[in-house]
């Protein structure tokens, strides 16, 4: 490698595969401190691998390089960012805007307060359907009859099975399925087929209620090599269908204009002679960059 490669600076092209004049500028430690302010103005505190965290990384990379020195600048200060909100049904997507672009973005699931569900995502009620659908003649046991009580507990918000509710009659068949003839136990289908209606409340399934409901599961299930059960294999299929729909509609992302995400009001603010960032919202979503080897350049820590 020539000496001119080994000190090219680390650039937003690299780090977050930015596009025109933002692609070619280099992450510089005043850049770094912006983005620490957005974030903190974001939410009250700057995040581990968060879109500061990678920036400062790569700044301290670019000094201790020597490719760039300490009062260096970029346009970042003057073309401003943004760190932006978006709630969609089971997920808020935290976006991050630098010079008008859109460079990263991390998800994270809602709390498990019932929500009203988007007519294209699956719910908690619907992932049980299906499983009543697919294993309709199973045999409800006790590993089901957890699973079950923890899908309703992050459908509703309640903390203890629902008197009469879905977790309740499938608790009651597992237990009385060990001690009658084949012909009279209860099945999967007897209780989950008509789940959405039966759900005193529901919500979006996200990964987080497919972890918790397996985990559920797992702490029943006897002798089946950690293989999922219907009800965990259900929510996670829907789960993961989420997880593709909302990160699809990430893709469909808008140019921001000068008229919109940088007007003044989204530009750094002066205070007391210096630029600080300012986080704004709006309905708007971004793509996540899952690493820094993700972005086309290496970072060394």
């Amino acid at each position: 490698m020539s000496q001119e490669q080994s000190h090219r600076p680390v650039t937003y092209g690299d780090l977050f595969n930015a596009q025109g004049d933002l692609g070619s500028e280099p992450v510089t430690k005043e850049d770094a401190a912006l983005m620490q302010s957005a974030e903190a103005l974001s939410s009250g505190q700057t995040k581990k691998g968060g879109a500061a965290s990678i920036m400062q990384t790569a700044a301290n990379k670019n000094l201790d390089s020597g490719a760039i020195s300490p009062d260096t600048h970029s346009i970042v200060p003057e073309e401003g960012i943004s760190v932006i909100e978006t709630t969609l049904p089971g997920i808020v997507i935290d976006a991050v805007y630098i010079a008008g672009q859109p460079v990263f973005a991390e998800m994270k699931p809602l709390p498990t307060d019932p929500i009203m569900a988007r007519e294209d995502a699956i719910t908690i009620g619907e992932a049980l359907e299906a499983a009543a659908v697919g294993t309709s003649d199973k045999i409800v046991e006790a590993s089901d009859a957890r699973a079950i009580e923890s899908a309703e507990a992050r459908a509703t918000g309640q903390s203890r099975p629902i008197k009469g509710g879905i977790a309740a009659t499938a608790q009651s068949a597992a237990q009385l399925n060990s001690r009658v003839d084949d012909f009279a136990k209860t099945t999967i289908g007897d209780i989950l087929m008509d789940a959405s209606n039966e759900l005193i409340a529901d919500k979006v399934v996200t990964q987080e209620d497919a972890r918790k409901v397996r985990e559920a599961e797992l702490r029943l299930q006897n002798g089946e090599n950690g293989q999922p059960g219907v009800i965990s294999a259900a929510l996670q299929a829907a789960a993961d269908l989420n997880t593709e729909a909302a990160l699809a509609a990430a893709a469909y992302l808008p140019n921001l204009s000068s008229e919109k995400e940088l007007q003044p009001n989204n530009r750094p603010e002066v205070v007391d002679g210096k630029e600080t960032a300012k986080a704004t919202d709006s309905n708007v979503q971004a793509p996540r960059v899952e690493n820094l080897a993700d972005c086309g350049t290496m970072i060394d820590e």
